[in-house]
């Protein structure tokens, strides 16, 4: 799962939200030099990640992409599985999409010093561009993977796969929703395990 979701599977608590956030940057157990509810995240987002990463139904949108993107067919359908929760946020969230989302920017404005140098630099292009709301359409989507194509140098040409979304969107869809009711509630059977 992409930003949008880890954010989501948090919860309410803030700390849980920062840690689940910045886990992509935070290595092995270095996580412990963190208060208690951030590190809570991290090892929430690090138990979402290999759950999503084994399971049937991801292999089976993966598979879709493995052709044309190879190991980065991991990477965009975590992408595209955000684009579906943000353009169905109304069926997961009370909150509408563009309150939680100012409401996540306000959180990490509030706590900049505790993010890690490589997300306090990224922060600012994130909020500028919006990125989170940019997720619920595939113009969106679109501009998201040619950030990441450019990140990874065109190695494998992401910014193509929004021709694989839009050719087996309702196939990504369904795989989306049923995976997400089975990730929500590992989400919150991990968290009160922590």
């Amino acid at each position: 799962m992409n930003f949008l979701a880890h954010i989501y599977l948090s919860g309410d608590d803030k700390d849980v939200i920062i840690g689940n956030f910045i886990a992509d940057g935070i290595k092995g157990k270095r996580y412990l030099k963190y208060p208690a509810g951030i590190a809570k995240g991290i090892i929430l987002h690090r138990g979402i990640d290999t759950f999503t990463d084994s399971h049937p139904t991801v292999q089976k949108s993966t598979a879709k992409l493995h052709k044309n993107y190879g190991h980065y067919s991991g990477v965009i359908v975590d992408i595209l599985y955000d684009h579906f929760l943000a353009k169905n946020w109304s069926k997961y969230h009370a909150k509408p999409l563009d309150k939680f989302v100012d409401d996540f920017y306000e959180l990490l404005r509030k706590n900049f010093t505790t993010l890690p140098p490589r997300i306090q630099r990224m922060m600012p292009y994130m909020i500028a561009d919006n990125w989170l709301l940019s997720y619920a359409t595939i113009e969106g989507i679109g501009k998201i993977l040619i950030q990441m194509n450019v990140r990874i140098k065109g190695v494998v040409k992401m910014d193509q796969a929004v021709t694989e979304l839009i050719e087996y969107y309702d196939e990504f869809e369904s795989e989306f929703t049923s995976f997400f009711e089975e990730l929500r509630e590992f989400s919150k059977q991990k968290l009160n395990q922590l």
